[in-house]
């Protein structure tokens, strides 16, 4: 059974390899470098007044999933951006369902009117998962350079929480 729980600065380091493991593997994350607990830690810590941090937890108590909302420089101030990320051979179990629940309660505590997700264009698993949700594209940016020199289209989808 999953359990989800806003996330402390204990579970950094899970997330950080939960994470990393992700970017090793390649294709779905715009990230393209690895990540301490550290700098997982400084990004809880930016706007925590209008961002929420979810984690999932399995049976065992170990983080199998993270999803974050935060404000971000190109959304207006009644839009949040959402970041999500699944264990590794864990996706389709209800993980991401999870934590977009407590996800989109926190969005809407939070006084945001619509999260924006923007995923790589080549991520087939990131955008299923974003439209199974009830996100909406709305906007693409094309030929995006990545940290590795990858260029990458995004498409940006919306979810009206009001």
């Amino acid at each position: 059974m999953i359990r989800v729980r806003h996330a402390i600065a204990l579970d950094t380091a899970s997330m950080a390899k939960l994470l990393n493991a992700i970017i090793e593997k390649g294709g779905t994350t715009a990230m393209t470098r690895a990540v301490t607990a550290a700098d997982i830690q400084d990004l809880m810590s930016i706007k925590t007044d209008r961002s929420a941090w979810q984690v999932a937890l399995d049976d065992a108590e170990a983080v199998v999933g993270f999803q974050w909302i935060a404000p971000h420089v190109k959304l207006p101030p009644q839009a949040c951006d959402i970041a999500s990320f699944v264990q590794l051979g864990r996706t389709g179990l209800g993980i991401g369902s999870a934590l977009f629940d407590a996800t989109r309660k926190a969005a809407m505590e939070l006084g945001y009117d619509w999260i924006n997700a923007t995923i790589r264009a080549d991520n087939e698993g990131g955008l299923t998962y974003y439209q199974s949700r009830g996100f909406r594209d709305w906007a693409v940016d094309r030929d995006v350079k990545l940290d590795s020199g990858q260029v990458v289209d995004k498409i940006s989808k919306r979810f009206d929480l009001k």
